[in-house]
């Protein structure tokens, strides 16, 4: 079976599902960052070999409205420290906005994107929507 090391990764985007639903307090607090801290080891490797990592992940049940208690924004900047590096939060998940941040990514760079449940495609599994 093929694993990451077996896959010269320099230039490539690699698409990264990961469950970063963390808790978190009233004041947006991450209280429990072991769902980030186990996938810190495969995110750094994928750096290391130059990959163009893009992030994708949800946060609670927002039944496909945007609500801010649900942004990515404290997951990417906890990331982004726990990493030493940068980690954008882009405004969506889908759309061109979005296609063109990631064409923009340089070797090494990470990109998270919003929260994918903002969608209700994403709940639905609709092959559309993770085709975009």
């Amino acid at each position: 079976m093929k694993t990451l090391r077996d896959i010269a990764l320099a230039g490539k985007k690699v698409l990264v599902r990961v469950d970063f639903n963390v808790p978190m307090n009233e004041a947006g607090e991450i209280t429990d960052d072991l769902r980030i801290k186990t996938v810190l080891p495969t995110l750094q490797y994928l750096l290391a070999q130059k990959a163009r990592v893009i992030l994708c992940t949800h946060m609670g049940r927002p039944k496909g409205q945007l609500v801010e208690k649900y942004s990515l924004a404290p997951i990417a900047a906890y990331t982004a420290k726990l990493l030493g590096q940068p980690v954008p939060l882009a405004a969506d998940c889908i759309g061109p906005e979005v296609a063109a941040a990631v064409e923009s990514l340089k070797d090494g760079e990470i990109l998270m994107l919003e929260n994918l449940r903002y969608h209700p495609q994403e709940e639905q599994n609709d092959p559309e929507f993770s085709r975009q």
